[in-house]
């Protein structure tokens, strides 16, 4: 009974636990293993998904490549691929003892004027690099350059700040941070944060008051970006310039101006607003979308406002302009169709309408009818040709990036003793200038900070800089005329070209403009 008994038993346990239910049981925790080993993989791969080059992610819920970018990476814009290939290039011949400068763009971005914008500031501080590492004679540190992208909006610049901020602390050795091209809350934001961690920043195209230091009446104080420097005038000073080129008489202008208004908007607003006081007619406002990159439905406002502009005294022929280029160019399109086509108008406006040459959606029949637009540029390739003011800058100045430009188209063979050909070359708007010049005056900054013996300078040291830039030996003889820096990092009397938008959508130049009315004394030293 015993053996029958254990055999009963090995017989259940066999065939019992064992054949049926123990093998159910490992089956299923092999099952479970290999789910969990799926799992695990499949959200490796979807985290490795996340990394688009090295330095360059798509942050969580986004599909913008974000961050800061150290290889050829193009961000998906073939049309920077050969500016930034040639960088790349720059960049691997140099040896140790680099320092590195971020340009901060939106290198996404999807509008094609945003798009071409990016393009030119790219290709200017890649000329400026070269210049300064290759005709250095013998001054250092050389210069590596990078790429910060806050997404196409700005929506990602914490990100990007993040990571500028941890490249300051390594082999990097990240000094300064240029571009920043827009006058937008988004880089607002950037640059107080890049700032308030003490990288210094070089501001290329922003012209914003309320993105300046040393502005009276700011809760912020007369520093909220310290160690910020900038290389175009402020709107205020724009509109000075543009004062004095075109004469404004208050009772024959009229203000046309966005409603809520964005950082380049509001101060070219309240520079105007200043030009026209005893104004007899209330400005006119407009409201677009958020995104002043889409039509929204402010053509419908500037149908009206055009009629009201017809209702005016006869002697009211100058329209001042504080909107962004998409709102002009539909601006301009619906006074080409106005009732009273007798009477003709000037538009006088900022820098943002640089965006409207080769707008192919610009009615050009409006500026064949008298309507006539004319706007302060932040540069021109024609400014400095001819009979060009003996002080502000010089021809010469012009031709050395004029030089540049030739030799890296010419060079077909990528030779190494050249600039490395950087696409297809568009000056009018001014934007590839300013980018070389404001990446020259960064590298003023650091070379100047530089200990002798030392092969890099600390962030503060840099941003101590900006305010020596100045005198006759101190500035920076920029290809956009010369960069005297204020205590507060501004450019004092910046040479502000006046050009006319014509009908085959170029930017015709019409003159040097300034905005103490005339141009800076040999010296170029700011007054009290």
């Amino acid at each position: 009974m015993a053996r029958s008994g254990l055999r009963g038993v090995g017989v259940w346990l066999r065939e019992g636990v064992w054949a049926i239910p123990l093998r159910r049981y490992l089956a299923l925790l092999v099952t479970a293993a290999l789910v969990a080993g799926i799992g695990f993989a499949v959200r490796s791969l979807t985290q490795d998904d996340r990394s688009c080059a090295p330095g360059v992610v798509r942050p969580a819920g986004s599909d913008e490549c974000v961050g800061v970018s150290t290889t050829d990476y193009a961000f998906g814009r073939k049309q920077l691929a050969d500016t930034i290939r040639a960088i790349d290039r720059e960049n691997d011949s140099l040896r140790k003892g680099y320092v590195t400068v971020a340009l901060f763009e939106p290198f996404t971005a999807t509008d094609a004027d945003n798009l071409g914008d990016v393009l030119h500031e790219l290709q200017g501080a890649y000329l400026a690099q070269w210049k300064v590492n290759h005709d250095a004679n013998g001054e250092g540190p050389p210069i590596r350059l990078v790429l910060a992208n806050p997404g196409r909006t700005g929506a990602h610049w914490e990100h990007t700040v993040d990571q500028l901020e941890r490249m300051t602390k390594t082999s990097d050795r990240l000094r300064a941070v240029t571009g920043i091209g827009l006058s937008t809350e988004e880089n607002t934001r950037a640059v107080k944060e890049l700032t308030r961690r003490g990288i210094p920043v070089v501001g290329t195209s922003i012209t914003a008051d309320s993105l300046a230091n040393g502005q009276q009446g700011n809760p912020e104080g007369l520093k909220p970006f310290p160690g910020l420097a900038r290389t175009s005038p402020t709107n205020t000073d724009e509109a000075r310039a543009l004062a004095s080129f075109a004469d404004v008489a208050a009772d024959k202008a009229v203000l046309v101006y966005d409603d809520p208004g964005d950082p380049y908007t509001l101060t070219l607003q309240a520079s105007f607003e200043k030009l026209l006081t005893g104004s007899r007619y209330q400005p006119w406002p407009f409201t677009p979308l958020t995104d002043r990159s889409k039509e929204g439905t402010t053509a419908n406002d500037f149908r009206q406002i055009r009629e009201l502009l017809c209702d005016t005294a006869p002697g009211v022929d100058t329209v001042l302009f504080a909107g962004r280029h998409t709102q002009l160019r539909q601006f301009i399109n619906a006074l080409g169709e106005r009732g009273c086509q007798q009477r003709k108008f000037t538009i006088l406006t900022g820098d943002d309408a640089s965006y409207l040459t080769g707008d192919r959606k610009l009615d050009p029949e409006a500026l064949k009818h008298g309507v006539s637009v004319r706007y302060s540029a932040l540069a021109h390739p024609d400014a400095w040709i001819e009979n060009p003011p003996k002080t502000g800058g010089s021809a010469a100045d012009a031709q050395d990036l004029n030089e540049l430009l030739s030799a890296a188209q010419a060079n077909r063979t990528a030779r190494s003793d050249r600039p490395s050909p950087i696409g297809p070359i568009d000056l009018e708007d001014g934007q590839l200038i300013i980018a070389y010049d404001a990446m020259r005056l960064t590298v003023e900054g650091i070379r100047e900070a530089t200990p002798r013996g030392r092969s890099a300078p600390t962030l503060a040291d840099v941003g101590d800089e900006w305010t020596l830039i100045k005198g006759s030996s101190g500035r920076v003889n920029g290809a956009s005329g010369w960069i005297c820096l204020d205590n507060y990092g501004n450019p004092y009397d910046k040479a502000v070209p006046i050009v006319e938008l014509t009908p085959d959508r170029h930017a015709r130049f019409v003159e040097i403009a300034w905005p103490t009315g005339k141009p800076p004394e040999r010296d170029c030293l700011p007054p009290s």
